[in-house]
Order: structure tokens, then sequence, then C-alpha cells
């Protein structure tokens, strides 16, 4: 050792060493910083239990073989995924495009219409391939809280509803915006006045802390539910795709929670004892229509001891017809045991309503003199309402875990962190719940919020789209968001436990379409949906979809494994979106105004 320094002390070899030592300090320092920078977050079993990580080996773009709407260049059958050649979709409807409410070819064949099967979901197959075109004159939504009251017109350009409905104060198109004063059929004195006189009318209600979650059927442009936002109140809008034209586009452009749907032949997708109120507003619902099933599906998603507002002409007028839509009405709700807590005329509107009450147990179901709708076979009853037929019977009125009446949530905002009553009777569920809270709080706080290169300030419209117990949206709760909570269908039910926390959700299969309208989301998540999704259907084809409902200037926000996340990457980069990765865990997409017409990308 002593004659091999000497050695190097005569070649002059101590300046090299001493700089390659330095240099080794200093990248050693440097992996250290970095490393430390910020936590890494993995969802584990605990905080997510309803993943599954697994991931399909296959090529995830085995469907796109369609060369009529999108074509790609191979070389050896190897897909080349950065030179996807993508095409427009057409048609007069593209650029609202809604794949499996606009199937047309399945709806000329459907057998009968008489119980709104036309405006069911009939989803093509195989799923499209095309992209949707923007509108002429499209630009960046109108921010919030100013676009609950006013629109760009170019970005809804639908103006039949402007003139059906010029006379009851809907939307009005004033220069370049529609503009929503706040009227409609029910609201003659404004739906603020509406609101209030429900409250006055029956103080039990509580806005925003004894009544929570609402679902608005047929809901016309979104007013009553835009409205109730200011009193903590969040309302699922729904009204079917019709000659309507374009109410829930309109109510998702203004920033108003809304989904596209009707009381057909099939369940909502909604789980049981979801809603504390069901509000309908000259909804057009024959409710004792098919033997009664519109109301029984109505009484399926109302939580017990939950209300249904009926503000109808049958109410308060007594010409023949209204007096036979109203007896038929009374034995239908005493069949189902609801009973009149309040039937009120405002004066000043001249329009009334009534407002029933579920009941929270099961004596009366058991005291009725003829079993007349029966009760539901539990055991025969699928666990999910996604495409499901209507009962013709009555839920069975839950109970809570020891066995006692199924008691009311507690009073917002309190609910949101409570032990929601449906959670898992597993004995580590609640030790599992609080951990799922704690986790989405910590990442949302410490990663998503100013760690990454989203402007959150733009973002209103937010969907999740692999839920579990609704922890992102529990996390962002206290920003002026709202949150579709979508809880897919393969994997564990955890709707009800979203409803219980006060927030909404619905059920979805990714493999198909969503019923939204295109451009009608500002923020899409994801928590490790797309290992699992891959084994029915292409990942390729979930984009395509994810940039249908995104809005130009939106933004994707997905945690997955590095391998999907490569695989998105290039995917999103052939659509021109903005990509970056972070932590070899998460990925931002920005998605612009390119469509495959332009020349420049924007």
């Amino acid at each position: 050792m002593a004659i091999a320094m000497q050695n190097l002390f005569k070649e002059r070899k101590i300046p090299f060493l001493f700089i390659f030592f330095l240099l080794l300090i200093f990248v050693t320092f440097i992996l250290i910083s970095n490393s430390q920078k910020s936590p890494i977050y993995l969802v584990t079993d605990i905080a997510q239990p309803q993943l599954n990580h697994s991931i399909n080996p296959t090529p995830s773009l085995q469907n796109f073989k369609n060369d009529d709407i999108l074509s790609n260049n191979t070389k050896n059958d190897e897909v080349e995924m950065d030179n996807f050649d993508w095409k427009l979709c057409k048609g007069s409807v593209a650029v609202d495009y809604i794949p499996c409410l606009d199937n047309l070819e399945a709806i000329k064949a459907l057998k009968s219409r008489r119980h709104m099967e036309h405006r069911e979901r009939h989803c093509p197959k195989p799923s499209p391939k095309c992209l949707i075109p923007l509108p002429d004159g499209y630009k960046l939504p109108v921010p919030w809280p100013k676009s609950r009251d006013m629109i760009w017109y170019n970005n809804v350009p639908h103006p039949k509803l402007v003139e059906y409905k010029k006379d009851q104060n809907w939307v009005v198109k004033t220069g370049d915006y529609l503009v929503f004063p706040g009227g409609g059929t029910q609201f003659k004195d404004g739906v603020t006045n509406y609101i209030e006189s429900i409250e006055k009318t029956l103080p039990e209600i509580e806005w925003g802390k004894h009544i929570r979650v609402i679902l608005d059927v047929g809901c016309g442009v979104a007013s009553f539910g835009g409205y109730l936002l200011d009193k903590n109140v969040i309302t699922m809008s729904f009204a079917p795709k019709d000659e309507h034209e374009a109410q829930i586009q309109f109510a998702l452009e203004r920033g108003i929670p809304a989904t596209l749907s009707v009381i057909g032949t099939q369940k909502l997708a909604f789980p049981d004892n979801a809603y504390d109120m069901i509000h309908c507003a000259r909804c057009r619902v024959h409710w004792d229509g098919d033997g009664g099933k519109p109301l029984m599906e109505l009484n399926r998603i109302l939580r017990p001891g939950g209300f249904f507002v009926w503000s109808a002409t049958p109410v308060y007028r007594d010409d023949e017809r209204d007096k036979k839509v109203w007896k038929a009405m009374v034995s239908l709700t005493e069949a189902i045991c609801w009973k009149v807590v309040k039937k009120t005329f405002f004066y000043s509107a001249g329009v009334g309503l009534v407002i029933y009450q579920k009941p929270v147990t099961s004596s009366c179901y058991d005291n009725r003199k003829e079993n007349n709708p029966p009760l539901c076979d539990q055991n025969n009853r699928p666990n999910s309402s996604w495409y499901a037929p209507l009962d013709n019977c009555l839920v069975p009125l839950p109970t809570s875990s020891i066995g006692n009446t199924y008691g009311w949530p507690a009073p917002w905002p309190q609910r949101l962190n409570n032990k929601p009553q449906r959670l898992s009777l597993k004995t580590d569920a609640e030790e599992v719940f609080d951990e799922d809270t704690k986790h989405w709080a910590a990442l949302v706080s410490d990663v998503y919020i100013g760690g990454l290169a989203i402007n959150w300030s733009s973002v209103r419209n937010v969907m999740d789209m692999n839920a579990g117990y609704g922890g992102f949206a529990s996390a962002i709760i206290d920003r002026p968001l709202w949150v579709m909570n979508v809880v897919p269908i393969t994997g564990p039910d955890t709707l009800s436990v979203i409803f219980d926390r006060g927030l909404i959700g619905m059920y979805h299969d990714w493999c198909e379409s969503f019923n939204t309208y295109p451009r009608t989301y500002d923020l899409l998540h994801s928590s490790f949906l797309f290992g699992n999704l891959t084994q029915r259907c292409g990942l390729a084809e979930a984009v395509v979809e994810m940039d249908r409902i995104l809005r130009p200037g939106g933004f994707l926000l997905v945690q997955d494994t590095m391998q999907i996340l490569n695989e998105l990457s290039s995917i999103l980069r052939s659509l021109h979106w903005s990509v970056t990765l972070h932590q070899e865990q998460f990925l931002v997409g920005k998605k612009g105004f390119w469509r495959p017409n332009d020349k420049v990308r924007i």
C-alpha cells in the first residue's frame, strides 16, 4: 500500500483523485436531497381496498381496428403509439355526440318506446374511436361563480330552449351570452324565493345541515340545484336528452352538478337509500305508470325518513285530468307508506306543492291491508343498479350494524368524516376508512395542490373516475368545485358510503361512454383504475372518452404504475396534449384546442 501511494505521488495523479473524490461527494448529495424533496404516495390495499393492481401484459389497443374512424401507422404489426392518424366524428350531432345515447341504429330497432326506452343507454360496439369537433367560436368557459348566471352562447349554441321557455325566465340570450335569471315553470317568484318557501313550509328540512344530498328530477337548466349550493346543499340534477335541447349541457356549462338519465325501464345508476330529498317541479314523469314502477324507483333511492317534494299541477288544480292524476298519486303513496307531511299553495307565485316522507321502519309495510306492492326478495336483487330492470316491489328498509332502526346521518359537515352507517361490517372497516381519509388528505395537500402543474383556480367540474370511499372529494371539499364520484361496477360497491358522507356519485363501466355531453369537466382524476380496465377493453378507448368529456384547457390527473403511465403518455401526446410525469407514479395531462383538421398545434 505504501509503495502504491509513492507511485501515485511520483506519477502526480493526486489532483485527479482529489477531483474524483469531490465529484463523488457532490453526486451523493444531489441524490439524497432529491429523495427528500417530497414524499412518495402509494395507494395500498388499506387506502383503496377495491383496487387490484394487476396489469394485463397484452397490448391494450387490440380493439383499434375501425379504419373508418381511426387508423394508426404500424410497423411489423407493432403499435406506434405516437403516430395515430386521429379523425373527427362526422354527422350533424358530432359536436355534441354521446355514444351510448346517440346510437340511432339501436334506437330505430327498438320494439317499443312506451317507457322511454329510446332515452336509455344503447352503447355501440365497438366503442367509437373518433374525436369530437369543437363548436365554432368555442372559448374557455366563464369561470365560477359568474358562470352560474351566464355562459358563452358559442360554447352551447342551442337557441331552442330560449324560445320554448321564453315566458318562464329559464334562459335568455343576451349578446354573446346565455343568461340564467333564476326563473322556471314553478319558480315564478324566482328560484331563491321558492327554495326559502320550502324550508318555511317544513323547517325540519334545514338546508345544508339536515338535508345535504338532493336529486332533482327533470331539472330543466338546474337553477334549483345551482342556487342550493349557496346553502351547502349538493344536488344531482338529471333529465333525459330530449326535445328540451341541451338543458343538462347548460347546467354543466354553468358549473352545476348534472347528468343525463331517465326513469324508463331500468334503474337509475345510484344505490338504495341514497338521497336525503328528491325534488320534482313539473318534471313530466307519470309516477303511477307501469304499475307505479317510477315512484317505486324513487322510493328505492330515497333515504329512510327522506322527503319527496312534488310541485306540479295535480297538487293544486281541479280540472278532471289533474284530479285523476292526484287520485292515482294518493293511492300509490299510501300503498308504499309515504305520508304527507305538508301540502301548501304559494299564492304570490300561483303554484303549490306537497311534501311526502318515506318511513323509517317497516311496521307500516307489515300492517298494510294488501301486500301490494310486495317487499322485494333481497336474495334475488342485484347488488348494483347498473343495467338492472326497475323493481315492482318495495326495498326492505335497512337497519344499522347493531340491528337498530337505520338512523339519519350526522348534520353536515360532521357527516363527511363520521363513520358511514353502511360501511362494511368487517372488524377493521372503520380503521380502513379512517386511514383512507387521512391518506387522501395528505396526498392532496402535499402533492396535488401546488405540487403538480394544475391551475386549480380554473377547475370547477371534477370527476373522480375510481372514487373508492370518496376520499379525494373529501380532501378538496373546501375548494370552489364539486366532484362526481364514480364507482366502477367491477370493483367493490362503495357508493352507499359516498352518499352517507354527503357526497354524490354514480356507478359506471369505463369500457363504455359516460352519460354526459362533450366538454363538461375541468378535471378527471384516476387512482389505479386502468390496470383492471385494460383486462376488458382498450386503454386508448378510455382516452378517447376522456378527451370527449374534458374541456379544452382541462386536466387529467392519474396515479398508476409506470407501465400504464407510459402508455397513457404516448396516446395523450398523439392528441397533442401536454403531459408531465411526477415521482414515477403521477401523470398530469392538459388538453388543448387541437383537433385533427387543425394545421397548427395549440
